[in-house]
């Protein structure tokens, strides 16, 4: 008798655990409106690569995937706060966010470039784009950049890339700095006609190519799972099963 409740307990206590891990459920936040990479479908379902690869890895690790869109400011204010559990947003790493956040393992990686009409400027020094309007997204690494490198441009930090991208085609912007992927999505739209990158890729420093994902300071557990996860489906083709559906050529 005794063996027999034994056998019935640790089987109950094997589907007690494995509840609890399939109950498990990780809060990510991404930006929302940063195509290819995360937007809203023509039905309003929200849809990108960073938000395929967050299922992915969800997937793999055997968790539940709560996606939420936070704008881009409020990122790392919602996951130092405990609101978030990390964020794939396309984020670059840097020192000063790296004070406060964790960074797992890079996922994917691109440059920085100008877009604007083609007539505008040929290349993307100061003097050649002296007085120009430069739309760019506030808080990122090519916000800073363009401080640094183009202090006498009018800067128009923006909210989030559409909003970039609405002040170009309106005038109200001559030049708009971003990732070269998004930047290749938007110019492939038939209101860009007339638009094209201005110059080559701007290979500063300070401008990472690389994206990675945030999670909470110290918290190494998740981490350690999440750069394993991003290991895992690079290896089993999920990862390039997202790649393709996106992009016509590899992008990690």
């Amino acid at each position: 008798m005794m063996r027999v409740d034994s056998t019935i307990f640790a089987l109950l206590f094997a589907v007690l655990l494995a509840q609890s891990v399939h109950a498990e459920t990780l809060r990510v936040a991404t930006e929302g409106n940063y195509a290819p990479f995360s937007y809203h479908d023509e039905s309003g379902t929200l849809s990108g690569f960073d938000v395929e690869i967050a299922q992915a890895l969800c997937q793999q690790m055997q968790v539940e995937c709560e996606i939420q869109t936070i704008v881009w400011s409020d990122l790392i204010p919602s996951l130092e706060s405990g609101k978030i559990d990390m964020i794939v947003a396309s984020m670059a790493r840097t020192p000063e966010r790296e004070l406060r956040v964790d960074f797992s393992d890079y996922y994917y990686q691109s440059h920085s470039v100008f877009a604007g009409r083609t007539d505008i400027a040929t290349d993307t020094s100061p003097e050649s784009l002296a007085g120009l309007r430069l739309a760019i997204l506030g808080g990122t690494i090519q916000a800073a950049f363009a401080q640094e490198r183009y202090p006498h441009n009018p800067l128009l930090l923006v909210a989030n890339q559409e909003e970039a991208f609405d002040l170009l085609l309106a005038g109200k912007a001559d030049l708009v700095l971003s990732d070269t992927i998004n930047l290749l999505d938007f110019l492939q739209q038939p209101e860009a006609v007339g638009y094209d990158f201005i110059g080559p890729p701007l290979l500063a420093e300070t401008l990472s190519s690389k994206a990675h994902i945030a999670v909470r300071e110290g918290d190494s557990r998740l981490l350690q799972r999440l750069n394993h996860a991003l290991e895992e489906i690079r290896l089993n083709g999920a990862y390039d099963r997202i790649n393709r559906h996106y992009f016509p050529f590899s992008i990690y």
